[in-house]
Order: C-alpha cells, then structure tokens, then sequence
C-alpha cells in the first residue's frame, strides 16, 4: 500500500522546480508509505510522478517505484495490491517474459507490454489506483479498482494538471487554487461525505470506481472508460438467478470463493493480522485465516465503557473459539477525543462518519503489530446485511394502505421522544419481545423508521434514510440540493424490486463514499495496509447470481454468510443484534466535547465564515441539548466541516 501524486505541466519548468514541487507533493503522503520515496520525469514534456512506498511485496529495492517497464515503454506509481499477479506472473513467464524482482507493479507493467493497456485492467484482481505513463503514445492513464477501495483524485489549476491518492497531495503544488464548491458542501451536508466523482473543491474531481481516466495533454478533456460496472454486474446476476437454489451446496460455494479470496490476500512479506469487531463478517474472515494460517492469527478490536456501544466482549468470545492472538484496546472519552483533531488532516475534506474514530483506533492498534490487516468490509452490501433492507420495503408495503397524514402522524409520534427514552422503554420490556425486536440501540432506528413512513417511493425512502439533512439547501448558503446522485428513474428500471435496488445503490454510493474512504483514510494514516476478502470481485459477482431469499431469510441478514460462519463458530456466539462500529457521540456532544463543539458552533463564527446558516445550526445544538431528537449526525457533519476548515483554510 502507497500514495501516488504527480503532476503533467505543459509549461515545463527547470529540473530544480519540478524537483522542489514533486518532492513536496510526495512528503504530504509519507504517511501512506514511510519505507521509501521516488519520482520520475522524462524531461521532454510530460508528466512527474512521484511515490511514497510502504513495502509489503518485495521489500528489496527491486520494488522501488516510479517504476519503467523492461522496453521503457512504459512508466508506472502504483498504490495497492494485486491479489491475481502470481497467476499472471506464471503465464507471462510461460510466453518468455521473465522478472528482477518479485513485485506485483512489474507484473503490472509486464502485462501492460504484452497484453496493451486497453485489456490490462479487467485482468487485474485488487485494490489499486494507478498513475500510467506511456511514452509511444504520450497519454497519461488514471486507474481505479473496481469498487473505489483505492482513492485518486485529479484536476486542473493554473493550466497544470494534478493528480494524487488524497488532496493534501494537490495542495502542494504552488499551481493550487480550488475554491470551495458549495453544491459539493450541500451534497456533503446531505449524505455526511462528498458523493461521487466531485470533491469539495471546484475542478477537483475523482477518478471513478473501475474506470480509467486518459489524458493526452495536460489541457485535454480527459477520456473516461469504465472496464467493470457494479451495476452492470448486478442486472447480469440477477438475470441469471436460478428460480431456486439448494443452501447447503450455497454455502460450500460460497466458502470455497472466499476462502480462496482470503488466502490470496494473506500473501505479504510482512506481518498480517485482522479486524475483529466479533460481528459475521470479521469473524467470518478471521475464521478462513485461523483454517489457513500455519500459526495463530493476530487480531484486534476496541471497546468502549458504553452500553449498546461495545462488541469487545463478542470479538473476545470469536477469538476464543479461533485461537488467535487477540488485543483488545479500551478506548476512553479522553483518548476518543485526542483523536479528533487529527481527522481533517486525515480525511483532506469533510467526513461525517463518526466511526472514523473507532476505525482509525483499531487501524493504530493493529499497526504496533502489523503491517497488514484483513477486514469484513462489504458484507453488508453484498449479501444483505443493512437492517433497512428488512424493515424499509416491508415498511413501505404495509405503510403504503394507510393514508399519508396517518403515515406522518406515526412518523412524528415516533420522534416526540428521544432515542435515549425508547432505548430505556425497550430495555425495561427486552424479557418479553421477540428475539427480532431486540435491537442494539432501538431509539436509534426508531428515529430512522419514522423518517420514511412518509415516503412515496423506494427511492424517496431510501434518500431519506440516507440523508444526514434532508434539506441540505436550508443549512448551506447559496448552495444547490443535488437530492438524489443516482438517476432514479433508470435504477427503478433496471431494480424493479426493492431489496435489489437498495443493495445496488449501497454498493455504487455509500459503500465507496463513505465505508471505503473511512477505512483507507484510517488504516493509511497509521501506514497501515487493509485489505477486504468480501469485495473480491468474484464473490460480488457469485452474490449476485443467488436468490434473495439466500441473503435475507428468517428475519435475518446475512442469512448466507451466518450458515457458513456456522461451521466455524457455534452460532449462540455470533447470534446477536447488528451493532455497527459506533460511539455515544450523543452524550459526548452533550459532555465531554461540547466545550469543543460550542467554540465550532458558535454563531458569529458561522456569520463571519458565510458558509452554514448560524440560524439553523444553532437550533439544531440546543434542541439536542435538551434532549429533543436525535441531531448528533447532523451536528457532527457540521463540526467536521468547521474543523475541516479551520485545519485548511
């Protein structure tokens, strides 16, 4: 795992300029690869590359990067990993090419000669955002994974061209100058992260999952081209559904792909470990490690002293029953909020995912140990595991016979009372539900039910539940709602049934804005390498192919993932409600940060800035103070904001 950043000026410059702007460029990524540094320049007008290392194939120089393919042809930064390159390795070797080293970026480039460039990237198995200069054809190719594991932004200031693995990258370079954008500011404040290929700056935009951006001039209009569409995938799969499916020979299917997934991303020559949160899907992740791992595997979880806030005790009861060498950290409020002024610097632009906290603290935790870390990321989306994908179309059928006032009235019956309150009312009855109707957090998600009661589609459904701000346009100053990033015309049409749909657009919006930039923005701060089995793109594709009713079945979730996690761990240990990786940021915004979040918040502050209106930010705060909502999501986008633009501007 590394950074890659560079930039293609058509003006050129002396070679102590180019030297100076790529060396600092370079430096404001040292934290995703503290083992070496390079860059390259040809000279005759084209682009710089530069490259921050951390060795995890090959540790020798041999794997040194910006790396030339053999004839020259081709110059390469590559940040990620290919988990097929030993099989491309073997059938390049059988046609005559033979290797210095044993990396998989000199596989990358020995394929690129001999395959071209247009068949490369579909053949490439991994996490990847690649930066390729060829010099016969003088175009410059940006390259994302298929599903956005790997961040790569890009943009013109000045006249030059800039490009690199996180904004900081850009900023370094004197040619920067990207004002805010306050459409991608009110896109932010609706959904708690930049949505799609925008950034939060004007011309800044990102290279999309599984397509390649090319650029034959530092002034062109770059060429976009997707080699592999989530979406595409999943229409096909669902086409190819058979009208039913046997469960146990499922399930050996699907242990068979993952374990293969999870045995190809165990290959390292450093240290590797794994998240355990003690949920399905890290557990089931660790347990294909433990059955291939010739010694025990090194886990790691935190824990907080919070009730429906901590899975260390499950995670400690999985590890138990795995045998691994399992470290569990207790995190405190006072550690938690050490961490917040690092997140705006880490995050290069608004984040509003609180889990960014506990995430970033395992991915510290586990760095004192390892190099690498395997984690359940993208069970949820692929095989049915967001509890809205059970509540929300059933709740849509049965709300949809009542009219809409009564619909409302629920909806507002449900939010007269705190989440605290109902979380009190469901404890003192938890003797008497049923087990579906014990829940971690139950105000929680009452308060999110009551948001789509009223909701005349799917589609409206969903945003709502999705949405930090439902009306954004009212907390940002001239700023323009996007509503919804998807065309939901053509999705209604191409995932005519609910769950299908709501599955697909978690996987093209929230898993890649939010999951994946969460995930590589933590772990790369700590020069931390992770890597997620479940988004093999083999095992999206399988997925795809099976019956719902393998996904979501007996009320459950994961229905799939739970029979083959059986097999490894008694199910009495895994069979618990969903709880997310969260924190009481409620109560903390209430206590111990809210002298922290009153200096953020304060009116004038917000006036002089001319961003947020201080009007409704400041009702927000004190209707939370009082206990009157859930508001923490909504104030925490706005603190990220505030924070992220004292740290920046």
């Amino acid at each position: 795992m590394c950074g890659v950043t560079g930039f293609w000026d058509g003006r050129g410059g002396t070679r102590a300029q180019v030297d100076d702007r790529i060396a600092a460029m370079t430096t404001c990524i040292a934290h995703r690869g503290p083992d070496d540094a390079g860059a390259w320049w040809d000279g005759q007008g084209g682009p710089v590359l530069g490259f921050r290392r951390l060795a995890i194939l090959d540790l020798s120089p041999a794997g040194h990067q910006p790396m030339a393919s053999r004839s020259g042809r081709f110059t390469i930064v590559f940040n990620g990993e290919i988990y097929n390159y030993r099989d491309l390795r073997t059938a390049l070797a059988a046609d005559g090419w033979s290797f210095r080293g044993g990396s998989d970026t000199e596989v990358i480039l020995a394929a690129a000669e001999h395959w071209g460039v247009e068949g490369l990237w579909a053949r490439l198995w991994g996490m990847y955002a690649i930066a390729l200069w060829d010099a016969d054809t003088r175009r410059l190719h940006l390259v994302r994974d298929r599903f956005g594991k790997k961040p790569l932004y890009y943009g013109r200031c000045g006249g030059v061209l800039l490009f690199g693995s996180e904004l900081k990258a850009l900023r370094a370079h004197p040619a920067w100058d990207a004002p805010i954008d306050r459409d991608a500011l009110t896109a932010y404040v609706r959904y708690g992260y930049v949505p799609g290929d925008r950034s939060i700056h004007v011309g800044i935009t990102k290279v999309p999952p599984g397509a390649v951006v090319t650029f034959g001039a530092p002034d062109d209009v770059p060429r976009v081209d997707a080699y592999w569409s989530a979406l595409d995938v999943a229409r096909e799969g669902i086409a190819a559904r058979p009208g039913a499916a046997d469960p146990v020979q499922a399930a050996q299917e699907l242990e068979a792909l993952l374990g293969d997934a999870v045995s190809r991303r165990m290959i390292a020559d450093v240290p590797l470990g794994a998240f355990l949160s003690g949920g399905i899907d890290s557990s089931l992740v660790t347990a294909l490690m433990a059955q291939q791992a010739s010694g025990r595997v090194r886990t790691f979880t935190v824990g907080f002293d919070a009730a429906g806030y901590d899975e260390a005790q499950a995670a400690r009861a999985v590890a138990d029953i795995l045998g691994t060498d399992h470290t569990e950290f207790r995190v405190t409020h006072a550690q938690a909020r050490e961490v917040i002024p690092r997140l705006p610097a880490l995050y290069d632009e608004p984040f509003a995912d609180s889990s960014q906290i506990p995430t970033f603290l395992v991915a510290q935790l586990a760095r004192q140990h390892v190099t690498v870390a395997l984690s359940g990321d993208g069970g949820d989306e692929v095989f049915g595991g967001y509890l809205r994908y059970q509540f929300l179309p059933a709740t849509l059928a049965r709300a949809a016979v009542f009219p809409g006032a009564v619909r409302r009235g629920a909806a507002a019956g449900m939010q007269a009372f705190a989440p605290a309150t109902w979380d009190r009312a469901f404890a003192a009855a938890s003797a008497v539900l049923p087990r579906r109707a014990r829940q971690a957090r139950p105000g929680e998600k009452l308060h999110k039910l009551a948001t789509v009661l009223a909701a005349s589609s799917a589609d409206e459904a969903y945003l709502r539940t999705v949405s930090t701000w439902p009306m954004p346009e009212r907390v940002v100053i001239d700023g323009r709602d996007p509503g919804a990033t998807w065309d939901e015309a053509r999705m209604a049409q191409a995932f005519p049934d609910t769950l299908d749909r709501l599955m697909a657009l978690d996987t093209v919006t929230y898993l890649p804005d939010d999951i994946l930039v969460k995930v590589d923005r933590a772990t790369m701060g700590t020069s931390l390498e992770a890597r997620a089995p479940l988004l093999d793109h083999r095992v999206y594709e399988w997925a795809w192919r099976q019956p719902q009713a393998l996904k979501i079945a007996d009320g459950e979730g994961k229905w799939l993932l739970r029979q083959v996690l059986g097999r490894h761990v008694p199910r009495q240990v895994f069979d618990r409600p969903k709880m997310g990786f969260a924190i009481p940021l409620g109560d903390w915004l209430r206590g111990p940060l809210r002298g922290w979040a009153e200096a953020l918040l304060d009116p004038a502050r917000l006036r002089a800035e001319g961003y947020l209106r201080p009007e409704v930010v400041t009702a927000t705060w004190q209707a939370h103070l009082a206990g009157r909502g859930a508001h923490e999501a909504r104030l925490w986008s706005v603190l990220m904001f505030e924070a992220w633009l004292e740290a920046w501007q």
